[in-house]
């Protein structure tokens, strides 16, 4: 067994270093752009009289950041050689997100809006497998470049988990000549809708609420008559871009539609087990960047004439947040080199319990690191002076998107009582 991070990915690491410190601190540190990152981060990034959503000037700055870190062979790293990409590994992007979320809040992963100079692209892949040549053409360029924004319309207002319920209806329509879709629904949490010029739909075609099959994805223009947001959901972790979306009698051509028809469920979980790894990672990383400062605050600060690290009551958590960071990395890694070493669909069968306890894990270890740190620090870790409790407010509601920590844990559970099949003929590739 070998449990060392290959030699490439470590010179990566310092290679992407580098670029940080000659290209985008120059540019966090310009114009005030530091304004974003201090204490007045919430303010200088939130248009309180325009619902809330991402100042203009905020957004233009992450932009820019993109377009540096794509210019240096960055931003495409995980994609397909075929679209400028590295054809980075599950590995390489665990190890990449811990590392630049170890570094602390900066522009050059920004954790509140998923923003990284290694960029995560799950609509790219969606298109590439699941899209019509004319849709690959249209918008997976566009997508990487930003000129294309999809936003992602699953969750509803009554449901969330149960997706399959959703109340969302598309049904046949026809006008003049051309075979379509008349859309009617409501989605929430619709994020990006902001910018979005095109969000991927999910309304019920056909089946009885509660299946899975008779779900159809829709490419559905953000500018099409009746797309209306009705709100923006304001939300602990600000700004929001998160709203309550409607859909009345919005009408799409059958080329509109994603994938095939009656499986929209697959695009949807498509990109599911990627994406939890690499917020399991980001989330080590975020851990131990509260624990190690904590640690050094900890030497530095000397009540009663003594360091607070002389006290067992701040070495004891810190060393529990430590050991459990510690663990928990090394299961991100392990979970994540299986993953390259598998297929799609059997990632889905056969490691999908051990990606659920990455995922529930690391996301309740950066809440409690992030708090443990406020603690150890006192008032000032209670102020926006310190990072943690931003760290706290995004974190958390990672304990609830992208699968709930309920959901996770009853797919751990489905494995490990035998209700989810997991014959131990394949055991061996997961190992």
């Amino acid at each position: 067994m070998d449990f060392d991070i290959p030699q490439d990915l470590r010179d990566y690491l310092l290679i992407l270093d580098d670029f940080i410190e000659k290209e985008i601190k120059p540019l966090e540190e310009q114009d005030d752009n530091i304004r974003f990152f201090d204490h007045r981060r919430e303010h200088a990034r939130t248009d309180w009289d325009n619902g809330g959503l991402p100042r203009h000037d905020w957004e233009e700055l992450l932009s820019e950041m993109r377009r540096r870190a794509d210019a240096a062979g960055h931003l495409r790293y995980a994609l397909p050689e075929e679209y400028g990409g590295q054809n980075g590994t599950n590995l390489g992007m665990a190890v990449i997100r811990e590392h630049l979320a170890a570094k602390g809040l900066g522009l050059h992963n920004d954790l509140q809006n998923e923003s990284s100079i290694v960029g995560n692209f799950p609509t790219v892949l969606m298109l590439r497998d699941f899209g019509t040549e004319a849709q690959k053409k249209e918008m997976i360029e566009g997508s990487i470049a930003g000129k294309v924004r999809m936003a992602f319309g699953l969750t509803e207002p009554n449901h969330g988990s149960d997706a399959t319920w959703m109340e969302t209806r598309a049904v046949p329509e026809k006008r003049d000549g051309v075979d379509g879709w008349l859309i009617n629904g409501e989605k929430m949490w619709n994020t990006g809708m902001h910018v979005a010029t095109h969000d991927l739909l999910f309304a019920r075609t056909s089946g009885k609420d509660g299946s899975a099959r008779g779900i159809t994805c829709f490419i559905v223009p953000t500018d099409a008559p009746s797309v209306k947001v009705e709100e923006y959901l304001w939300t602990f972790n600000m700004p929001t871009d998160h709203p309550r979306v409607s859909f009345k009698d919005v009408w799409v051509p059958d080329t509109a539609i994603l994938g095939e028809p009656e499986s929209g469920l697959a695009l949807a979980q498509h990109f599911v087990h990627e994406n939890r790894i690499r917020q399991a990672a980001s989330g080590v990383g975020a851990a131990q960047y509260c624990i190690s400062e904590s640690v050094q605050y900890a030497k530095d600060r000397a009540p009663f004439g003594k360091p607070l690290a002389s006290n067992q009551a701040i070495q004891f958590p810190l060393v529990e947040a430590h050991t459990e960071c510690e663990m928990i990395r090394n299961l991100v890694y392990k979970t994540a080199w299986q993953m390259d070493r598998m297929s799609k669909p059997d990632v889905a069968r056969y490691l999908s319990d051990k990606v659920s306890m990455c995922n529930y894990r690391a996301n309740r270890l950066v809440c409690q690191a992030a708090d443990l740190a406020i603690q150890v620090h006192g008032a000032i870790g209670y102020s926006r002076h310190k990072p943690f409790e931003h760290i706290y407010r995004h974190h958390r509601r990672y304990r609830i998107t992208e699968g709930s920590e309920e959901i996770q844990i009853r797919k751990v559970g489905g494995h490990l009582f035998g209700f989810i099949d997991k014959p131990a003929a394949k055991k061996a590739a997961a190992e």
